[in-house]
């Protein structure tokens, strides 16, 4: 005799399926300020927007402000959601657009108006670029951003509305000249690597970062330490300014390196994990470089380390015998 059929669930509600639906859409925020760290969690995301406000309100309100308009702008365009506005990878850039305006050019409404149409641009942009380098199954990373703001940055001394209380951003070295290294400057700087990710230098808006970091995953909080430690030693053995080291200048692209060739874009093993090491290390030396380029046109370090660094290692990957990509 067949069995009966087993009782399917009640159909949900239209009422709760809404609410449902609306907080997964407002998720998508705090998600996309965790993907700066390539973190698709919403508590990880919140935790680093209130690192952000601890930093100071203007870093969370043109954080916010960023991440708001360029996940709109994706989502109003046909951005895939399932593939990509819901896990948060449409706002990220966006997030780093809004901090690294206000950093540069104040908490005003012409940086609002800017930021704006920054997120907006650089959503277009992420779009564009994804077309490009798919084909070689390479990530945008936040090459978006570092675009965006390099060309507002540089550009902003030709506009006077811009540019004429544009906030001061000399590294810490020019006021503090000098190589040797103190405990402060490494303790501190080892927790500011991993907030500088966000432009916080404050050593213990570094650690919220971290202990967003940890609620993601413990390994993934270990990496982001361990990967900004090795930015900072990297730049004291070659006689990096002490005071940029204690900024956690030199971690920083370090940080963002390690997390996506360990675990995130490379499988784990104990090869990758050299790999992820030198990828560190290569971060940390090209900061100088990419630094110095810059500061010859008024841009800024950004995270052009990371991107080039990481593009090129995550490239040479079908090459290598030994290492795999992950997923």
């Amino acid at each position: 005799m067949p069995s009966a059929p087993a009782p399917s669930d009640p159909p949900e509600p239209a009422e709760d399926s809404q609410r449902r639906r609306g907080l997964d859409h407002l998720l998508t925020i705090p998600k996309g300020i965790a993907q700066v760290d390539f973190q698709p969690n919403h508590w990880t995301g919140l935790i680093f927007l209130a690192a952000l406000f601890v930093g100071g309100w203007q870093f969370g309100v043109f954080g916010l402000l960023g991440t708001v308009v360029a996940t709109l702008t994706a989502y109003l365009l046909g951005v895939s959601w399932r593939d990509r506005v819901s896990l948060g990878l449409e706002g990220f850039c966006g997030t780093l657009i809004g901090v690294s305006l206000v950093l540069y050019l104040d908490a005003r409404w012409m940086t609002a108006l800017l930021v704006v149409g920054g997120a907006i641009a650089g959503s277009v942009l992420t779009s564009a670029l994804r077309v490009v380098l798919t084909p070689y199954d390479l990530p945008t990373f936040t090459a978006p951003f570092c675009v965006i703001t390099s060309v507002m940055v540089i550009g902003g001394p030709s506009f006077g509305r811009v540019w004429a209380e544009h906030a001061g951003s000399a590294p810490p070295s020019a006021t503090a000249p000098g190589t040797a290294m103190s405990w402060a400057y490494f303790w501190k700087g080892t927790f500011n690597g991993v907030g500088q990710v966000f432009f916080q230098d404050k050593w213990y808006v570094g650690l919220i970062f971290l202990a967003g970091l940890v609620v993601a995953g413990w390994a993934t909080g270990l990496v982001a330490l361990a990967s900004s430690l090795i930015g900072l030693l990297t730049g004291w053995a070659l006689g990096a300014q002490a005071a940029d080291l204690g900024a956690g200048l030199y971690g920083y692209n370090s940080v963002l390196t390690g997390l996506a060739l360990f675990g995130t874009f490379v499988a784990v093993t104990s090869v990758s994990a050299v790999y992820a090491v030198i990828g560190t290390v290569a971060a940390a030396g090209v900061t100088a470089g990419i630094g110095t380029l810059f500061e010859v046109v008024g841009g800024h370090t950004l995270t052009w380390p990371f991107v080039l660094v990481t593009w090129v290692f995550l490239a040479a990957v079908p090459m290598l015998n030994k290492i795999e990509r992950a997923g």
